[in-house]
């Protein structure tokens, strides 16, 4: 019997390839996004089950689930959906703020609330979720994306220990960057006019080419989440890139306060 994966955010990038590269693998896939009834690629292929799922909205994800569970067991959960805010503290809106953290952090944790009561009486399953090298490094005005990506690094963490004794996993699958329409597509600026000469620098430097030129593929990635969810490993975070692996190593080599300096003078051209 083939085993089967439940995926948010599965209409674009990270998501879409994940989705194709499971069934693929002769997984059921069932994936779920806002605007189903949108959808041309993913439902013409074998052995995937689109559904309807707004992360931010507790009846959808409570309904999503039981539609999932009614058509049989589901061995995996990729929580994938999300997106950036980037931008000044100063000048995001509560509102802002409010979305952010309720789509990135809440609906990961609400969505994995809702399929624990069938993994622990099965005694089998794991959930993986879409953080970010952004999840474990901190660069200037993203600091609300990093807040929803670094809490999700310790939430998982600290919910391993508790799901383990049941035999379910958690994992996370950390990416740098993606050659997606992401800017674009789910990206949110917020701005303030204190802030626009030290914005630019920043920009500028996301921007060098040289950066992009180390970035992964959509389908890079969902290797990476393919493996966390079959290698049968007690592991909790997969960091998913080139970029982000040196960007990792670099940190854990000279430590918290010289890796900041070194993001500072980057990003900011600060030598102090």
């Amino acid at each position: 019997m083939p085993q089967t994966i439940f995926i948010t955010g599965s209409s674009t990038g990270l998501g879409r390839a994940t989705a194709l590269l499971f069934a693929q693998k002769g997984w059921t896939v069932i994936a779920t996004m806002r605007n189903p009834a949108n959808e041309t690629e993913l439902t013409g292929v074998a052995g995937i089950t689109l559904l309807e799922l707004d992360v931010t909205k507790p009846a959808q994800i409570e309904a999503a689930a039981n539609a999932a569970l009614a058509l049989g067991p589901v061995d995996v959960v990729f929580n994938n959906a999300g997106y950036g805010l980037v931008g000044p503290v100063e000048g995001i809106s509560d509102e802002q703020l409010v979305a952010q953290i309720d789509t990135n952090l809440l609906g990961v944790i609400r969505t994995t609330k809702a399929f624990i009561p069938a993994f622990r009486e099965r005694g089998s399953g794991t959930f993986i979720a879409t953080t970010s090298i952004g999840g474990l490094v901190a660069f200037p005005f993203n600091s609300a994306y990093h807040a929803t990506k670094w809490a999700l690094e310790g939430w998982s963490e600290s919910a391993a220990y508790e799901l383990a004794e049941f035999g379910i996993r958690v994992k996370t699958v950390a990416p740098g960057g993606i050659k997606t329409d992401f800017v674009s597509r789910s990206l949110v600026q917020a701005t303030h006019p204190a802030y626009d000469s030290m914005i630019q620098k920043v920009w500028a430097a996301f921007s060098d080419p040289a950066r992009a030129a180390n970035h992964s593929t959509a389908e890079q990635i969902a290797a990476v989440v393919y493996e966390a969810a079959t290698d049968g490993k007690d592991q909790v975070t997969y960091v998913a890139g080139a970029d982000a692996k040196a960007l990792w190593a670099r940190r854990c080599e000279v430590g918290v306060e010289a890796f900041r300096k070194g993001i500072a003078n980057v990003f900011l051209g600060k030598t102090t």
